[in-house]
């Protein structure tokens, strides 16, 4: 699986929070494993929050540079917009990946440039 991480994105974050960065990285990962969580919890049956969590985690994951992330969060909330629910379901089963995986490369360059 492909994890990427978009570096300019991190350092206009970390330019534009200055001290409070550091932390606010790591609310954001934690955000990421909550709404990950509550995509998998109503993917089934209640697609319009299924829909606001993709789209939630699409937008977080954006603005820190999880590109990979976001890309997937935005397939799902996508498919399930267009009702292709096979498909979302399908991009779900990555999603936990690309979390994790995003987290890891996240707190990895912040390790770096802290």
């Amino acid at each position: 699986m492909n994890i990427t991480i978009d570096e300019n994105a991190l350092e206009s974050m970390q330019s534009l929070l200055g001290e409070q960065f550091s932390d606010t990285l790591l609310f954001c990962c934690s955000e990421f494993e909550r709404l990950e969580s509550e995509v998998m919890l109503t993917i089934h049956d209640d697609i319009q929050s299924a829909i606001r969590n993709a789209h939630s985690l699409k937008s977080n994951a954006a603005q820190f540079g999880a590109t990979s992330l976001s890309n997937t969060a935005r397939a799902i909330e996508q498919s399930l917009i267009q009702d292709d629910f096979e498909h979302a379901k399908e991009v779900s089963e990555t999603l936990a990946e690309q979390v994790a995986g995003s987290k890891a490369k996240l707190q990895a360059w912040l390790d770096a440039n802290s």
